[in-house]
């Protein structure tokens, strides 16, 4: 099987600034001696970040135990995540955050809420107190259902005090992934909400919660925030309100002292097939990592307002819109709604009026704002932001450079980040003070983080081909197993190379060593014995003039093996018609070479997504075939999407 091949030539290269070098938490000559000492013992660079960064009760007295493919980190260690985040920047020298503001937090109808670091504090602390008096002790499970109200950071930080490991289930999945999630997990205990508001009205959630619990036999208790005052059916002795628990709850509960690998969360990812699979993190490693990276990715300084869109039901808003912001004390902003409501300037108005200086946000995000148009943002001053982020799948190159120059003023150094569910926190990614960008690449690992490329046989890639993308050793914030499935956990994860965690996903490294992310494995398309990744199609595409967004699929064809089959998105006011599919077709093999010239190319007004922002391109495959959708779509943001893609054609 020959090598996934790099066709998308990219030679446009950005130098750190001298001033935001200057100012750094890791400075140049910091990130030589972290990568040196990374590479050559990563066990020592993750002991020394872990006692630089986390509040230890009892040190550990080892770093690591590897028995592939399970790991312990940080042994004999006992701390506390909800120390960490909040009582450790009450005292001592930091006392003076105790009037800083934690959470900025503003919902889709305007409304907003500032919590500082001493009231978010107190409400952890009432509502661990409220977890404990409805019986949840040390290792029970506790499965939160909820919109992104701070209430939802609450019962997080609450669970961690007490030791109860959170499932966090996306406030917009179906009541049977509910159900399922509930079950899998074991949960005694749901929080969740009467709704929240999306799109400009009330969106319920106690009634997929009532009907997932049909069957559900483990919970007891069902705790309701009242968040949009809609009619609400509470089932007497089993739902309570949450302001009726807390009004008569101590504020005053002492952090549970916990060791480095108990389990902090559960969190679930689906795959195109089977149950979802519950992603198991622990205390420690995780929070180390996450701490670690946040600081150094992001610059994390006390004069920051730092913006994450990720909504929290995903591992982005554990990993960055919580604990690794918190845990710095950093101010972090929560958004309960959709970016374009009422208007398409909604993300541009909250930069502004809050000041947020570091924006990290999806590439899928950035092409929707690229299709609206540069006249939104340019309606706002964003002179307050120093850093961008990308997270969630592969930026094309004209997105970025579209990023860079109209949200970032060509001033903002980006940070494009590689990571997983299943890795905690950022794996991939450029240091802004000491690393030069590419439009397209994630380019270095992370100090300590040791990633490499493969082809089929296990044999290493030599630049600038392309293969597997790998992880040769373990590190802190890796997931410790799939809940209650070993094996399942073994097969899918290490069972392609002997002791390597194996992503699923292709990617190249170029004549630098720069890491470029090529997209899933499932999406690579076989072309006439050429083996292309989904990511470069696309990127061409889209850095044509008309276009905005695409996303490239195979279809099977008799002569080729596969064809190309590419959904565009047009920018506003583009004729779609013969004339452009032409143009498009041409642009493609000038770009990136003939092999690559789409057989068939649709217009589309929109691509069918998840909520989190991630195209579904099994849906596009499906639909390009000729086949109706199938598998798991509850995580579709729009299924009128789906009918409108069936009808479209060739044009």
């Amino acid at each position: 099987m020959p090598d996934i091949e790099s066709l998308l030539k990219e030679n446009r290269v950005f130098k750190p600034s001298k001033e935001f070098a200057k100012a750094a938490n890791w400075s140049k000559k910091q990130i030589k001696e972290y990568r040196s000492l990374g590479a050559a013992n990563p066990e020592r660079f993750w002991a020394k970040m872990a006692r630089e960064n986390i509040d230890w009760f009892t040190p550990f007295k080892k770093t690591l135990e590897w028995k592939p493919p399970f790991a312990k980190w940080f042994r004999g260690g006992k701390l506390n995540v909800s120390y960490n985040c909040l009582d450790r920047h009450l005292e001592g020298d930091n006392a003076w955050r105790r009037n800083k503001a934690a959470i900025i937090w503003e919902g889709e109808p305007g409304d907003t809420r500032i919590l500082t670091y001493a009231e978010l504090h107190r409400e952890v602390c009432k509502f661990a107190n409220v977890l404990k008096q409805q019986g949840v002790k040390k290792g029970d499970r506790v499965a939160l259902y909820m919109p992104m109200v701070p209430e939802l950071a609450v019962a997080i930080l609450a669970c961690t005090r007490i030791g109860a490991p959170h499932s966090v289930v996306f406030g917009g999945f179906s009541a049977e992934a509910l159900r399922d999630r509930i079950n899998d997990a074991g949960a005694k205990l749901v929080v969740t909400a009467d709704g929240g508001y999306r799109r400009g009205a009330p969106h319920a959630l106690k009634p997929a919660v009532d009907e997932a619990l049909k069957g559900c036999e483990g919970v007891g208790s069902v705790i309701v925030v009242q968040r949009t005052g809609e009619a609400t059916e509470m089932q007497a002795g089993r739902d309570l309100w949450w302001h009726e628990l807390m009004e008569g709850a101590s504020a005053k509960c002492a952090p549970a002292k916990l060791d480095a690998e108990h389990p902090l969360f559960i969190l679930y990812t689906s795959g195109t097939t089977g149950k979802p699979k519950g992603i198991l993190h622990t205390t420690g490693g995780y929070l180390t990592h996450v701490t670690t990276t946040a600081k150094a990715i992001f610059d994390l300084k006390d004069s920051d307002t730092y913006w994450c869109t990720a909504d929290i039901g995903w591992i982005t808003g554990h990993s960055y819109v919580i604990y690794g912001i918190l845990a710095n004390g950093a101010t972090t902003l929560m958004y309960e709604g959709t970016p374009t409501y009422p208007a398409p300037d909604r993300f541009w108005d909250i930069i502004e009026r809050w000041g947020v200086t570091i924006f990290y946000t999806a590439p899928t995000a950035i092409r929707t704002f690229v299709r609206l148009g540069d006249e939104y943002p340019k309606q706002h001053d964003l002179s307050s932001l120093r850093l961008l982020g990308t997270v969630g799948e592969p930026i094309n190159p004209e997105a970025w450079m579209w990023y860079h120059r109209v949200i970032g003023g060509r001033r903002c150094p980006i940070v494009d980040t590689w990571w997983q569910t299943e890795t905690g926190g950022i794996m991939i990614s450029p240091l802004a003070a000491g690393v030069e960008t590419k439009p397209g690449s994630a380019t270095l690992p992370f100090p300590g983080i040791h990633a490499a490329v493969y082809d089929d046989s296990g044999a290493s890639v030599k630049p600038p081909n392309g293969g597997f993308l790998v992880l040769e050793k373990p590190w802190p914030g890796m997931l410790r197993g799939i809940w209650g499935d070993p094996q399942r956990y073994k097969e899918t994860y290490w069972g392609t190379y002997d002791k390597k965690y194996f992503a699923g996903d292709g990617a190249h490294r170029d004549k630098d060593g720069y890491f470029w992310i090529m997209g899933r494995i499932d999406d690579v398309m076989n072309i006439s014995g050429h083996r292309i990744g989904t990511m470069e199609v696309e990127s061409a595409l889209v850095s044509h003039r008309d276009v905005a967004e695409s996303a490239v699929v195979g279809r099977p064809d008799e002569i080729t093996g596969t064809a190309i089959v590419a959904f565009v998105t047009p920018k506003s006011g583009i004729d779609s018609g013969p004339a452009l599919t032409q143009e498009l077709r041409a642009h493609v093999t000038k770009q990136i070479g003939a092999i690559a010239k789409p057989a068939e190319i649709r217009f589309t007004d929109a691509l069918p997504k998840t909520r989190s922002g991630k195209i579904m391109r099994r849906l596009l495959r499906d639909i390009a075939s000729g086949k109706e959708a199938i598998g798991d779509t509850t995580t579709l943001e729009d299924y009128s999407v789906l009918a409108k893609l069936r009808e479209s054609d060739d044009g």
